[in-house]
């Protein structure tokens, strides 16, 4: 299997174990708080913008993200990435376990805006770790292995905050501070490569600077994609509340179960990427990603119930983790050992940016045709994508056989 502990696993790595570890603070930055919402807005009633800053707590961290981790790439090139991962991983705690004492509501939105700085500064930071360590089959493992590792990290995070948020809401921000058991162990492997160091000293070593031809194209391709994907994806939690209400159903309840098997079935999805990966080529993976996601979102402008909601949102789900761990993979690929960091920001910067741009083209689209359409134009957009991408694919393929023809 694709994740057991074979001799070539990342799993034996302990550098593999500390960016798994990792790539789980992105996941909990954002909907770890979600379960403590409604109670905060009780607490917090008397503040006149209440409504509007308990919902902008979520997604706040994301603003930050965007702003800074282009820069923060750069920084990752010029500076080295462990200083980076470390500082963010201090600042993850810091920024998530002030939401426990602050006595006001601006003052909690502020420290999710820096929470937002801190996983610009891991993200990108393991993102260009991730390229500097592994190579192979070991990097197409790991891809995967860290899309799972958020999805059911995420998991497991919105279910204990919300046993701390009954007791309290501001019990739920706890739950940040499990990151400092963390860095032990990113203390004592992380370190930056020697010849990340010897680049910096020597900039004219060519088989370093000129990495694949036409790399900054490629790159752009990927983080251009990946903001699309993610954009699409949004429409789910962000969305998918109202959908249900609209048929009739109990939001809090479907929408629950719904987006908790979407994350489970996600998580099994990536845990297989590298074997597909194997198989089909990074081509052959967006092409089955992708008709994953547009079956999800067909059967969903078909629906009319709650159980075929569960199987689009599953059927979205399995999709997203599919295609996801491939745009990082190619551009780890194409892209010079000395600007992975500025792609690590730039891919950073892009996952948020979908989130950011979703609701309001979502909800634009909405007020126009509706849920049933959004989700059938997604459908159609989808099915465009897989099949651009199952022709390159063949492409692809025919050129590897045609020497033995």
């Amino acid at each position: 299997m694709p994740f057991s502990l074979s001799s070539n696993s990342v799993l034996r790595d302990p550098r593999g174990i500390a960016l798994l570890l990792a790539a789980t603070l992105t996941t909990m930055a954002n909907a770890t708080i979600s379960p403590a919402l409604a109670g905060l807005e009780m607490r917090f009633a008397d503040h006149p913008q209440v409504e509007l800053l308990t919902r902008m707590l979520v997604p706040a961290p994301s603003i930050s993200v965007v702003l800074c981790a282009p820069f923060i790439g750069v920084l990752a090139d010029k500076l080295g990435r462990r200083a980076l991962l470390l500082s963010g991983v201090i600042l993850f705690v810091l920024s998530g376990l002030a939401g426990v004492v602050l006595p006001d509501l601006n003052s909690i939105f502020a420290s999710r805006l820096v929470m937002g700085v801190a996983v610009a500064l891991i993200m990108t930071a393991q993102t260009a770790l991730i390229g500097d360590y592994f190579e192979g089959d070991q990097r197409q493992q790991l891809m995967g292995l860290q899309i799972s590792a958020r999805n059911f990290g995420g998991f497991v995070a919105i279910f204990v905050a919300g046993l701390l948020a009954a007791f309290s809401p501001q019990y739920a921000f706890l739950l940040y501070g499990l990151a400092a058991f963390f860095l032990p162990l990113m203390w004592r492997v992380i370190r930056d490569p020697q010849r990340f160091v010897e680049t910096q000293k020597t900039a004219s070593n060519q088989n370093l600077q000129a990495g694949k031809a036409g790399w900054q194209l490629i790159l752009f391709g990927m983080i251009f994609l990946q903001m699309l994907t993610s954009m699409m994806f949004f429409v789910m939690p962000t969305q998918l509340p109202f959908f249900l209400q609209s048929l009739g159903l109990d939001a809090a309840l479907a929408t629950g179960n719904a987006l908790g098997a979407l994350t489970i079935a996600g998580g099994i999805a990536a845990l297989l990427y590298a074997r597909l990966h194997k198989q089909i080529g990074a081509a052959g993976i967006l092409g089955l990603g992708y008709v994953f996601m547009s079956a999800g979102f067909l059967i969903l402008a078909l629906a009319t119930s709650f159980w075929p909601v569960l199987a689009g949102a599953i059927l979205v789900g399995w999709g997203l983790a599919t295609v996801m761990p491939n745009f990082v993979s190619i551009a780890l690929k194409v892209t010079p050992a000395q600007h992975r960091g500025r792609a690590g920001g730039f891919l950073t910067m892009s996952v948020f940016l979908g989130q950011v741009v979703s609701p309001f083209a979502s909800m634009a689209i909405i007020g126009q045709i509706g849920f049933s359409g959004l989700y059938g134009l997604l459908a159609i957009s989808l099915a465009v994508f897989a099949a651009i991408a199952a022709a390159r694919a063949l492409i692809v393929r025919s050129a590897k056989l045609a020497p033995a023809q």
